[in-house]
């Protein structure tokens, strides 16, 4: 591993740990359901990357794997709920 890459890995996952914090605080917090589904959608896709830099930190595979388990569950979920939201409904 590289020098610069030695000190960046640890300082990526310090900030989207950080960004997902701040994600949190508007899950909690905002002031309607769009901005709700938003942050949660914004918390998985720091997941995700969360997973892709451990992966590389680690040197495994299966970080990957899981990252992309996590994205494909992250865009049917954010669907699932923008649909509910805009039509009340989910399954027609």
């Amino acid at each position: 591993m590289t020098p610069v890459l030695q000190w960046a890995l640890p300082l990526a996952l310090i900030m989207l740990a950080l960004a997902m914090g701040c994600a949190l605080l508007r899950m909690l917090k905002g002031p309607s359901a769009q901005d709700r589904v938003l942050a949660l959608d914004c918390m998985a896709l720091n997941g995700m990357l969360l997973m892709l830099v451990l992966g590389l930190h680690y040197s495994s595979k299966n970080y990957f794997e899981a990252a992309l388990l996590l994205a494909l569950l992250s865009f049917v979920s954010t669907m699932a709920m923008a649909k509910f939201l805009l039509r009340g409904e989910v399954i027609e």
